[in-house]
C-alpha cells in the first residue's frame, strides 16, 4: 500500500463525521418544504454509513477500481 492510500484511508474518518453533520444541517434546511422530521446527528451517521456502503461498490465498479492488478 502507497503512503497516498494511507493518507486517503486516515482521511475517510474525519470525512464521514463532517458527511453526517452536513446531511444533519441538511434535513433541517429542507424537513418542512420535503415533508419530513428534521433527525439529529446519530439517525444521520447511520444514514451516512448506509450511503457510504452502498455507494462505494458502485464507485469503486465504475471507476475501474476492482480490476485485478497483473505483473507482466
Amino acid at each position: 500500500m502507497r503512503l497516498t492510500s494511507f493518507v486517503k484511508l486516515m482521511s475517510a474518518g474525519p470525512l464521514f463525521f463532517v458527511s453526517s453533520w452536513v446531511l444533519m444541517l441538511f434535513a433541517h434546511v429542507v424537513a418542512h418544504n420535503v415533508g419530513i422530521h428534521p433527525f439529529g446527528y446519530i439517525t444521520s451517521m447511520v444514514v451516512t454509513i448506509g450511503l457510504w456502503l452502498t455507494l462505494a461498490p458502485a464507485i469503486a465498479a465504475v471507476a475501474g477500481r476492482g480490476r485485478r492488478w497483473h505483473r507482466g
